[in-house]
């Protein structure tokens, strides 16, 4: 049965940084592509970084780029979300996703299948 459980939420200052993980179990974790996504208050919810836990390939949303990191531990089955230079705008639950497989479909949340609770990040000025 596949589980995904992030953690590393929190309420933080502006201009810190903050790393998530989400813990994977129930399935071969390489070979496959893993997500993060996140939701805002009264916003949808929007694509952040992909990894492919097979090569360690990156997948970033446009607006993503500068201040977040995807990474992975493969022997812990884990990958990670750092978020640099928090800035309110960055409030939100965050969730980490699992798409089964070695094709790449993009950030859109139709195209993955599995979800974490997630975990919430509170960013104060």
């Amino acid at each position: 049965q596949v589980r995904l459980v992030e953690s590393g939420g929190g309420s933080v200052q502006a201009g810190g940084t903050l790393r998530l993980s989400c813990a994977a179990s129930g399935y071969p974790f390489s070979g496959n592509h893993m997500a993060w996504f996140r939701q805002a208050p009264g916003k949808e919810r929007q694509g952040v970084a992909a990894i492919y836990t097979g090569r360690g390939s990156v997948y970033y949303a446009d607006s993503m780029r500068d201040r977040f990191t995807i990474s992975m531990d493969k022997p812990v089955n884990t990958i990670y979300l750092e978020i640099h230079n928090l800035e309110p705008e960055d409030t939100a639950w965050y969730y980490c996703a699992l798409l089964r497989g070695s094709r790449y479909y993009g950030l859109e949340q139709e195209h993955w299948t599995f979800w974490g609770q997630g975990t919430q990040v509170t960013v104060s000025s």
